[in-house]
Parts: structure tokens; sequence; C-alpha cells
């Protein structure tokens, strides 16, 4: 998976900057454990972290071909899953190849089209490539987004990597935060682009940029589209399952261990079935991991979220596969313990975390990783899909602010008491979340020949894809990437993307529930409790004890006098929750204690500089 990072500048000789390259490298130390290089040329310095999944010896980074007009060296994070049909298809084309590594596929893919090697790739990825006869460097994200790029542009040049920790290591780089970068941490969408820290921003996902003397430019290379979908049910059902069957063989190829991640839902249940044909034909057992927590089946209350525990389907589903399963389990402790939540704010650089679910999954990961280096995951479903509730809630459908935020907090959830009156004013958060909604909706590809409901909906669909997975994509990449471990996600290939987009609406409900298409293709998997089970999302703890933990946490804010937290916070706000009985905590509020106690933390461990 790894991490790259780089630095170009035309004002500068970068080789007598190899000490601020390595700084700005070692930033990303977690994610690639396995290795590490620095190639410098006059204009550009590349770093990488490498973590060995395919041909551990031979992919050393950052790789470098030498031309008889220059070095071209590439720094590259992910895996392209089609890489042994490119190289057979480069051989011959008259390459030749040092290693069976990925990596020297996409340079080699570079040698020979240019930035349009972006059109042979099938994969997550994230990647430099500086082209010294030129002295141009070509930043590529994958389709989805599933691995990041961060850049910062400077007076001559730019900056970049892979979290935005490595940008901030580069004394070029200011560690600022600004009104727009608070109106992210607070509205609980991430925007496309936006990296909350000032002058910093995101590669979006299926784009490129190109720099060199004449400047910047971006170029979208992929979006998906819409366009007449000709298939009848059993027909689609068909395809799903021919492509979820090719999209599970592609992408269990790796040199190193592999697991699951199994929740019990249909999305990882499908994965684990899939995974364990391939596995189990190979004569391998295949390994599965879950999360819990200590006590849960004492109390639990079922809710609109959630109405069942994972732990029983879980259980079933090893069982009907055949897997080496795993459950960890967590208790209010682990979960509120500050030393865990700094672990997850540092591996996102950002407060914009889920809280203890954060918490967990880091936990989580920690676990598979050591047994195994590679995850698969079932990260995208229910955007791909259409699997969240609100989806299929009429409220929720015409609400003029983000379905997600209209269906779990509705009114509620678009004030944001904690702050302090001044700055929320200026904020205008409602206003930036209905504007946000508005040119998101707009953007959406539709086809004329919809009645103005589908096209709603198609829509909604969309703004999924585009504002809500990349944050769920951004959270799995962070804690997963903090421990070495590679999480793959199957439901995010753009083949399966782009055919599922432009199935009706009757299609994606046609058995009269959500991700109808998944379970059509599902069957004959699984077990009917799993496949019939209602949608549950990633599990967060019911314990009092927990919340009691927060609250003890929330004292101990309130007796710092010195906490820069309070520039932004209503102190009584906090006070007020303190003390409030737990069992009157709603989930919205619950939301924003967690994200209160997540900026402080952030706030203390990067000090940024208030631009208020």
């Amino acid at each position: 998976m790894c991490g790259v990072t780089g630095w170009v500048s035309y004002d500068r000789e970068l080789t007598a900057h190899t000490v601020t390259l390595r700084a700005m490298t070692a930033t990303l130390a977690a994610r690639g454990p396995d290795g590490e290089g620095v190639w410098t040329a006059r204009h550009a310095g590349l770093g990488h972290r490498r973590l060995a999944v395919i041909d551990l010896p031979g992919g050393a980074q950052p790789m470098v071909a030498e031309t008889p007009a220059g070095a071209i060296a590439l720094s590259y994070s992910g895996e392209v899953y089609n890489h042994r049909e490119l190289r057979a298809e480069l051989q011959r084309r008259g390459h030749r190849f040092r290693t069976a590594s990925d990596t020297e596929v996409v340079l080699t893919a570079y040698l020979e089209w240019g930035e349009d090697l972006v059109e042979h790739l099938n994969g997550m990825y994230a990647f430099a490539v500086w082209d010294d006869r030129t002295e141009r460097l070509l930043l590529v994200r994958d389709r989805l987004g599933v691995k990041p790029m961060f850049i910062y542009p400077t007076a001559d040049g730019l900056l970049f990597g892979s979290e935005p920790k490595a940008i901030l290591a580069n004394p070029l780089a200011r560690k600022a935060l600004g009104e727009d970068g608070l109106r992210e941490i607070f509205g609980f969408v991430k925007m496309p682009g936006s990296a909350i820290w000032h002058g910093m921003r995101e590669l979006k996902p299926g784009t490129l940029a190109v720099l060199d003397h004449n400047g910047l430019r971006e170029r979208v290379y992929w979006r998906v589209e819409a366009m007449p979908h000709p298939d009848n049910a059993a027909e689609s059902v068909e395809h799903v399952r021919e492509l979820l069957h090719d999209i599970m063989r592609r992408q269990l190829v790796a040199d190193v261990p592999q697991c699951v991640l199994l929740s019990g839902g249909l999305d990882s249940s499908v994965l684990t079935a899939l995974a364990a044909e391939v596995l189990h034909e190979r004569g391998e057992i295949p390994r599965t991991f879950a999360v819990s927590f200590a006590g849960e089946q004492d109390g639990f209350v079922p809710h609109v979220l959630q109405d069942s525990l994972d732990a029983p389907f879980v259980r079933q589903v090893a069982r009907h596969v055949g897997t080496e399963h795993t459950d960890i389990v967590l208790d209010h402790t682990a979960l509120a313990d500050p030393d865990n939540r700094a672990a997850a704010v540092t591996a996102r650089d950002l407060p914009t975390g889920m809280g203890e679910m954060d918490v967990s999954l880091l936990l989580l990961f920690q676990a598979a990783r050591a047994r195994s280096t590679v995850a698969l995951s079932g990260e995208s479903a229910d955007e791909v899909f259409a699997g969240y509730w609100w989806q299929h809630d009429p409220a929720a459908q015409q609400a003029p602010i983000y379905p997600w935020i209209a269906g779990i907090g509705g009114a509620q959830s678009q004030t944001r008491p904690m702050i302090n009156a001044g700055l929320a004013a200026r904020m205008d958060i409602p206003g930036h979340l209905v504007g946000g909604y508005a040119d998101a909706l707009a953007q959406a590809p539709v086809l004329d020949t919809d009645d103005p409901r589908e096209q709603r909906l198609r829509r909604i669909c969309h703004v999924h894809l585009s504002q809500f997975l990349t944050n769920m994509l951004d959270r799995k990449d962070r804690m997963s990437m903090a421990v070495g471990l590679e999480v793959r996600v199957p439901f995010c290939d753009h083949r399966l993307v782009e055919y599922v987009y432009n199935a009706p609406w009757a299609l994606k409900t046609f058995d009269g529930k959500e991700k109808s298409l998944l379970r059509g293709a599902a069957r004959g998997l699984l077990p009917s409790t799993v496949l019939e089970r209602r949608k549950s999302p990633y599990p967060s703890t019911q314990d009092v004890k927990y919340l009691l933990a927060v609250q003890d946490q929330l004292h101990e804010l309130l007796s710092r006098r010195d906490a820069t937290v309070f520039e932004i916070i209503e102190r009584d706000w906090v006070r007020a929750v303190a003390t409030t009985d737990p069992a009157l905590i709603d989930r919205a509020t619950r939301a924003f204690l967690e994200r209160l106690l997540d900026i402080t933390m952030w706030l203390d461990i990067y000090r940024p500089e208030m631009r208020l």
C-alpha cells in the first residue's frame, strides 16, 4: 500500500534538501514499515515508505527508469489489480521487466502511454511520476478516491503527500486553520477536495494533476456517467454476480497473508463467501475478523440505525463458509482511552472522525495486522447499491440538506449550540450544508428520459458516491495505514459502480428492500437469515460507562483554563452536557461530544495557527 510524498521547486536545487525530504517521508513510516527511499533531481524530490505486498524483494521505491534523455522516477501507493494483463500487453509492445511488482508495470505504462496510462488501470492507487526529461510532475488518484493524495501549492512549485502530516513536515507549509476549515470540521460532511488546512487541498477522485514550468493543471479522467440500462432484473443480478466473482479473483492476489473483515451484514458476508470460494480452491483457509463490545448483549436497545447485534450473524457466516474466525472484543476503557483517541486523531491528521468508532476500527485493524497484511472490507456497498435507510425515506429524499444529516438528526443536526455564538454566525454552517448539497445534486449526471422522481433518486445516489463515500474511505485508509494494514475495497471497482449507478431505482429495490441487486447476486452463497438482514452500520457501543468516561474527560477539560478549544467552543455548553444524565444524551449530542474531544486532542497535538 505504502505512503508517497514529494516536493517540486523550480527555484531551488532540491538535491541540497534531502534532509527535509527524509523528514517528510519519515512521517509516513506507519504506512510503509518495510522500506524507505528518497530520490532527488535538480528541481524535484520523491519520498516513499513501502508496505511490501507483491514481489517483496523487487518492489523498492522510488523506482527509476533511466532513458537517454533523462530519468523518470515513480513513487506509488496502492494496487493495480490488472497488472498481470498490463504486463503482458506492455511486453507485446517491446518492454522488458526486471521485477514482478505492479510498481514496475505502472512505471512502464507511463513510458508507453504518458498520462493516458490512467485509462488502462484497474485498482486503488495514488502516485507521483517525475519526468526529468521535461521537468514535469504527474500526480494521479484512483477513480473512486480509495487512496489519498494531498497537495499544497507553493510560490515556485508544489508539496504533496499521502497524508497532510507529510506536507506539514516541510517548512514551507503553514499549520493554519481558518473558518472554511472549521465549517468542514463541524459540518459532518467532507466537501470534495477539502483538506481543512489553509492552503492545502486534496486531489479529487478520478483526477490527475500535471505541474511544469507553466504551472499546475488538473484533469478529470473518470467520472460516472448516466447511461441507459437495458438489462432486466435477472440479467442485472447475473451481471453483478459475474463482476463480483471477477473482482474477487483480481483482488485476492498478494504475496502476504490476507483476511476479510466480517460484520455479519450483507456486504461483508458476501465478500467473505466469495473470498472463501477462491481461497478454498487454492487450499487455503480464509481468515476473518470482527469487532464487538464487552457485555453488549446485556441491555442492547434496537434503534433506527441498528436493530440487531452483529455477533450472531458473524458466527453464522463464519461457520457457513468455513473461516478461521477471530472476535476482537473491546470494553469501555479501551474505547475511552485518551491514548487511543490521540492515535486515531493523529492517524487522520484532522478532527473529523467518528469518535469511538474510529478507535474501535483502529484497534480492529491492529489486531488483524498481527496475523495479516492485507484485508478485504465492504466499504462502498451501501453507496453503490443504495443501502442506507435514509435513501429510502421520502422525507430525507426531499429534504434540502444531505440525506444522512436529515435522516439521523434533522433540524437538530443543523444547529451547533456548542460553537461560540459569534463564530457560529459567521460560519453559517446550515447555509454551508444546504448550499453544498444543492451544488452536489446539480453536478450529478442523470438521463433526460428519467422522470423527476427517478432523477432525484439518481442524484442522491451520486451524492453518496461523491461526498459520503469519500469520508468512509478516508477513515478506512487512515485507520488501516496507521498500523500498516492494506485494506482493499472490492465494491469500489469502477466497473461495478458504473453498472449499478445506471440501474433504475425499481431495479435497485426490486424485492422491496435496500440493496436488492446485491442480495440477488448473493443468493446461494449465504444463509437466508443473513441475506434478509436489515442494513446494520459499523457498530457503536451502547455501554453507559463509555459516556460516563467521556463526561469525566469533559470535567478535566473544564478545569483547563488555557485550553485553546474554548476559543471555539462555549464553555457553558460543555459544563451542561458534562452533568447531563447519559440516558438523555441523544445521538446528535453524542456526536458533538466526541467531535469536541477530537478537536481538543487535535489542537493539543498540532497547535495550528487559528485564522478566525
